[in-house]
């Protein structure tokens, strides 16, 4: 086997992919990652709102290269790179050598400069966010079900979303689905159909990066299940008490942030150029500037396509970046010629509204209601890992949409409802 070693940073789309991609290639691997599992994130709101369990869509990455002697996995934290000793060094003191680097870190959210208001509005990419927004959800149900203050009942029953773009709009018809047609036979003392859920979002409309008549088809099945659009406003505060917007305040003790993404510090490790989210700007091979022995894929890449559109931040780009630079290595430890400069395809973008409506956008072809809902939901099952995965996601979705009850509804965290009190 070659000594030539890559090391990948992140166990996500792009870097698992690439990983993939560098079977049989006769080079050693090193992969790292702050958490021991690679996550199926377009699913990540299912596990937020009581749908999927966090362990049907999440997998042990030492389990997926358990047969793959060629790989080897770190638990580890990167903090920083010398590129001119080609190494990269660890939260743990820990420094690797490489012959190849490539950045799959991905990205968190941004809060534009307010990030005070994480505590009270956590945003939703790991695992942790997703079960952090779960209890608050269903500890806001439980504590309005013994609140007589009707005031602050009221506001323990509203749920603001902040951002329309696709996480938000399928956290808010869940949501509402949840408050409406799950629960309101388990309460006694409140009913649950006066729930509130409101999206709010800046610009002017919801689903900006679909085409008009699939968000405006979007924001009619919204409402219709009684979600709240404050289309146009932004938001100036957010506390424990509520969300200020330019239009005025919201009193809301349960605040989902999903406005906007932030990269990894990635840029500054290398010390070359980034856009406004700090993603790397890449060369047309994603290479970073003035290091072709760097390459950055995913979230973490500023990708420009023919026409000068950004690539977007979805999976499928970033699994098609980690296989172009998993091919340019491949040329290059083969010795062959490098392969065209890396060319996105579009394959379509899918949001769903609730449990039984979806939006696709093909480009040419656009589909949007139940038909476009049974698509979305086969094309998730079949980029799940493992069959044990899809046979248990197929499960949970057949049996809310056969009895309307979601299965992952425990609160489990050690934290009590006098600490949420105080948080």
């Amino acid at each position: 086997m070659s000594e030539h070693h890559v090391v990948v940073v992140g166990g996500g789309f792009g870097g698992l992919q690439l990983v993939n991609a560098l079977k049989g290639a006769g080079a050693r691997i090193t992969l790292i990652d702050r958490r021991n599992h690679h996550l199926f994130q377009p699913l990540l709101y299912q596990v937020a709102t009581t749908i999927l369990s966090t362990s049907e869509i999440a997998w042990p990455i030492r389990h997926l290269y358990s047969d793959r002697p060629d790989v080897t996995t770190l638990l580890g934290e990167v903090v920083g790179i010398d590129t001119a000793a080609k190494a990269v060094s660890l939260r743990s003191g820990m420094t690797l050598r490489y012959d190849t680097l490539v950045l799959a870190t991905g990205a968190t959210h941004a809060y534009f400069g307010r990030d005070e208001w994480e505590p009270v509005a956590p945003g939703l990419k790991t695992l942790e966010d997703a079960t952090t927004i779960r209890r608050r959800l269903l500890l806001a149900f439980e504590r309005a079900e013994t609140e007589t203050d009707a005031a602050i009942r009221d506001a323990l029953l509203t749920f603001t979303i902040v951002g329309a773009g696709p996480t938000g709009v399928e956290l808010a018809g869940i949501i509402a689905e949840l408050a409406r047609k799950t629960l309101p036979r388990e309460f006694r003392n409140i009913d649950t159909r006066k729930t509130r859920v409101v999206l709010v979002e800046a610009g002017p409309r919801v689903l900006p990066t679909f085409a008009e008549e699939l968000s405006a088809y979007a924001s009619q099945a919204l409402q219709e299940l009684g979600v709240e659009l404050h289309i146009g406003e932004r938001v100036v505060e957010c506390t424990t008490e509520g969300v200020e917007t330019s239009q005025g305040f919201i009193p809301s003790h349960t605040i989902v942030w999903a406005a906007g993404v932030q990269a990894s510090p990635a840029a500054k490790w290398l010390d070359v150029a980034a856009d406004r989210a700090g993603r790397v700007v890449v060369e047309k091979d994603l290479t970073a500037p003035g290091y072709p022995d760097v390459f950055v894929v995913g979230d973490t890449a500023a990708v420009m396509q023919t026409g000068g559109a950004p690539v977007p931040g979805i999976a499928p780009a970033a699994k098609q970046q980690g296989a172009y630079a998993a091919k340019v290595i491949r040329a290059r430890l083969a010795g062959d010629p490098a392969p065209p400069p890396f060319c996105y395809r579009h394959q379509g973008s899918l949001a769903t509204i609730g449990q039984s409506a979806a939006i696709i956008d093909f480009g040419r072809i656009k589909l949007k209601g139940w038909i476009a809902w049974w698509i979305w939901g086969i094309a998730h099952i079949y980029f799940l890992i493992g069959t044990r995965s899809r046979f248990a996601v197929a499960w949970s979705w057949l049996w809310i949409y056969l009895s309307g009850q979601h299965s992952a509804r425990l609160i489990t965290q050690k934290e009590t409802m006098r600490d949420e009190n105080h948080r």
